[in-house]
C-alpha cells in the first residue's frame, strides 16, 4: 500500500498479474542457490524476467536507464517463497532456508537495473544481504535498528580517498520476505528534485556548498576505543542541475562545517519528511530505489526477535563495474 502526498515527481508502481507471478514463481522454485554460481544464475534469471509483459520489462528497464524517471519504483505480486524459516536475528543469512524465490526475485530485479555488487565493509561483502532487526544495533542507525527512526540517507559505501561518489552504489533493491507483526513498519522515498523545489533559495545555496562531510557507515573499519570518526572529505549534499540534481547524506551522521550548514542539514531533513513518500512493504513487493536521485528512511517499529520479525533481503547495484575495477577483490570481482 501507499500513501504519496502530490508530488512533481511521481511513484511509479508494476503490478504483476497472477499468470505471470505463477509462471515466474514456477521457474524460481527450480533454481538452485544463486549465490552458487552468481553469473551462471544471473543468466538464467534474465531469460526468465524477460518473459514479463513488454511494458512491465520496459518501466523497469527505463526506471534504470533514464535521468528524467522518478527515484523509486514498487514491484507487487512477486512470487514468494512457499515456506520460510526464522527471520534471522543476526543479520546474516538464514542457514534454513530451502527454496530461494527470494533471493531470484532480488537478483533478478537487480540485474535489470545494472550489476550487483559487494562491499567487504558491508556484510561481509556479500552480494545479498539479509535486513533484519538485531537486537544489539536497536538503536543504531544502521539496518539493524528498530527502535529509532532511520534517516533521511543514501546507501553510501567509504572510499578508500576518502570520497563517497566514486564507490556508493547507484540502485537498491529491497524484496520483502516477510512484513513486520504490528505493520508499522513504514519506508520513506524523498526524491531530490522534490526536495528541491521545497527548500528556499538560501537553505539550497548552502547544502549545494561544500560545507559537509559524511561519516562513513557504521560497519566501516574505525578506532573504536577513541571514538575516532572516518569522514570524507568536504563536500556539497546538493549537487548537479536543478532538473536532476543528486543528493548524498550518510546515515551514520553527516558534520557540518559551519552553523549555517547545520541550519541547512536541519531543514533538510524535515522538507524530506514533509514531501516523502511512504511505503508499508509486504510479502511479495519489491522496492527499486534510485540511490543518487533521493533519500530513504524508515520508521522505528516494534522488533520482538521471535524469528517472526520484518525480514527484508537487500543488494546493491551499479551500472557498470568499470569504475570500480581498481578496487574490486582479486577473488571476486563483484566485491570492493
Amino acid at each position: 500500500m501507499i500513501i504519496a502526498p502530490t508530488l512533481t515527481q511521481t511513484f511509479e508502481e508494476v503490478v504483476l498479474d497472477d499468470l505471470t507471478r505463477d509462471t515466474l514463481g514456477a521457474r524460481l522454485r527450480a533454481q538452485p542457490n544463486p549465490s552458487t554460481d552468481l553469473d551462471r544464475s544471473l543468466a538464467e534469471l534474465h531469460a526468465a524476467f524477460a518473459g514479463l509483459p513488454v511494458e512491465q520489462l520496459q518501466a523497469i528497464l527505463d526506471f534504470g536507464r533514464h535521468v528524467d524517471t522518478p527515484g523509486v519504483m514498487l514491484v507487487r505480486n512477486l512470487p514468494c517463497d512457499p515456506e520460510l524459516p526464522d527471520t534471522p536475528t543476526d543479520g546474516t543469512p538464514s542457514r534454513d532456508k530451502r527454496t530461494f524465490v527470494a533471493e531470484c526475485v532480488l537478483l533478478g530485479l537487480s540485474h535489470l537495473l545494472g550489476e550487483p555488487v559487494g562491499f567487504s565493509t558491508e556484510k561481509d561483502g556479500r552480494l545479498i544481504h539479509d535486513v533484519a532487526p538485531v537486537k544489539t544495533g536497536a538503536s543504531t542507525q544502521t539496518n539493524e535498528s528498530s527502535k529509532v527512526f532511520l534517516n533521511f540517507h543514501n546507501d553510501i559505501v567509504y572510499d578508500d580517498t576518502g570520497r563517497y561518489d566514486t564507490a556508493n552504489p547507484d540502485f537498491l533493491v529491497l524484496n520483502c520476505l516477510r512484513q513486520d507483526a504490528d505493520r508499522e513498519a513504514v519506508t520513506y522515498y524523498a526524491d531530490a528534485r522534490d526536495v528541491v523545489r521545497a527548500l528556499d533559495p538560501g537553505t539550497l545555496d548552502v547544502l549545494r556548498q561544500p560545507l559537509f562531510r559524511l561519516n562513513a557507515p557504521g560497519s566501516y573499519v574505525r578506532d573504536v576505543a577513541s571514538g575516532t570518526e572516518v569522514l570524507s572529505v568536504p563536500i556539497p549534499v546538493i549537487a548537479g542541475p536543478a532538473h536532476a540534481p543528486e543528493i548524498s547524506v550518510s546515515a551514520n551522521g553527516v558534520r557540518e562545517l559551519t552553523p549555517d550548514a547545520g541550519r541547512a542539514l536541519a531543514r533538510l531533513q524535515t522538507a524530506c519528511g514533509e514531501i516523502a513518500h511512504r511505503v508499508w512493504l509486504e510479502p511479495g513487493n519489491a522496492l527499486l530505489i534510485n540511490n543518487r536521485k533521493g533519500l530513504h528512511a524508515r520508521s522505528e517499529f516494534a522488533a520482538r526477535h521471535d524469528g517472526r520479525d520484518r525480514w527484508l533481503q537487500r543488494t546493491y547495484i551499479r551500472r557498470s563495474l568499470w569504475n570500480l575495477r581498481h578496487r574490486a577483490s582479486a577473488d571476486d570481482p563483484r566485491v570492493h
